[in-house]
């Protein structure tokens, strides 16, 4: 397959915001936790940590403001929890999920999964939106070094997928995802995520769509 004259032999979704419609989830387990602990946080101030592995997302916030009532873990906990919760309830795929999946899978195109959420939420995610079949390789950032913006669990699951970076598209969402798999030196699409605000940066991909019907008609 071709993406403007370049070699595609394989598709890396990010999840959150792309596969599932979890970004409103991930606002409301966020807020409940920070609040817990003294932190009003708005849905607005949460934007700046989309992407993040949610260990980084409460350091960034207990760098900003520390609390001692809590510990970092427990906050941790309470947000992952919540969110378990919540996927398991509320949990949508977003449009063009299954269609997107069920094209690449019938063009021959190894499908990988690369996400900063923990591997609960990961495994929570597949669970409920019946999806896991689809995929050749999935990984959590959740035990790397580095998570994104980083490229390292992009670059880890083009490894297992056995595909050179240079010949893999990630699907993303947020900025820092967006960081994360150019530095990988793979092609990125960004599908900006509907609830929040335009973020300009995302001119950084190398092409945007509005949804994953839009992804599969650019492959076409």
């Amino acid at each position: 397959m071709k993406l403007n004259g370049k070699q595609i032999d394989a598709v890396i979704f990010d999840m959150d915001g792309v596969l599932i419609d979890s970004e409103p989830l991930w606002k409301i387990a966020e807020i409940s936790a920070f609040n817990s602990v003294g932190l009003n946080l708005a849905a607005s101030d949460l934007e700046k940590t989309v992407g993040l592995r949610i260990d980084e997302v409460v350091n960034y916030w207990y760098d900003q403001k520390p609390w001692n009532n809590k510990s970092k873990t427990e906050v941790i906990d309470s947000i992952i929890n919540e969110m378990v919760r919540l996927i398991q309830e509320k949990g949508t795929p977003l449009k063009g999920v299954s269609e997107a999946l069920a094209f690449f899978k019938d063009k021959n195109i190894k499908i990988g999964l690369a996400t900063s959420s923990y591997q609960v939420l990961l495994d929570a995610v597949l669970k409920k939106l019946a999806i896991k079949h689809y995929f050749d390789y999935t990984l959590s950032a959740e035990n790397l070094p580095y998570g994104k913006p980083h490229p390292e669990v992009y670059l880890s699951v083009a490894k297992n997928l056995a595909i050179n970076p240079e010949n893999c598209l990630v699907i993303e969402d947020s900025l820092n995802g967006v960081i994360s798999g150019k530095a990988a030196k793979m092609t990125v699409i960004a599908v900006p995520e509907k609830t929040h605000e335009p973020d300009k940066r995302l001119i950084l991909a190398d092409y945007q769509a509005d949804d994953l019907f839009q992804v599969k008609h650019l492959l076409s």
